[in-house]
């Protein structure tokens, strides 16, 4: 059964930074691409980032490419998005997911994690 954990939101002012995790238990890290999704109040999830179970390959949304950095852990179950020059728009909720071996978009059902408020406020 595929667990996902994300924790680190916060509260962090304009131009911040912040790292989540996603800890993953009851399958092999490596063999799954992982996501990172946000949800803003009255907004449809959407997609921020992914990395691939392959190579590694990463990928960002226009909002926050240069911003935000994705990197995996598969030794430790860890998936991480670094994010640097928050911005008002970045406050959501973020989820982690499983998607695959390849970065698809198509989440696997029950693999999202439970979600991690990130606010950006002055």
């Amino acid at each position: 059964q595929l667990q996902l954990v994300d924790s680190g939101g916060g509260l962090v002012q304009p131009g911040g930074s912040l790292r989540l995790s996603c800890t993953t238990s009851g399958f092999t890290l490596g063999f799954y691409a992982i996501g990172w999704f946000r949800q803003a109040p009255g907004k449809e999830r959407e997609g921020v980032s992914c990395i691939s179970s392959s190579d590694d390959s990463t990928y960002y949304a226009d909002s926050v490419k240069g911003r935000f950095t994705i990197s995996r852990d598969n030794a430790k179950n860890m998936v991480y998005l670094q994010m640097n020059s928050l911005k008002p728009e970045d406050t959501a909720v973020y989820y982690c997911a499983a998607e695959g071996d390849y970065c698809s978009g198509d989440v696997i059902p029950g693999s999202w994690g439970q979600g991690t408020q990130v606010t950006v406020s002055s």
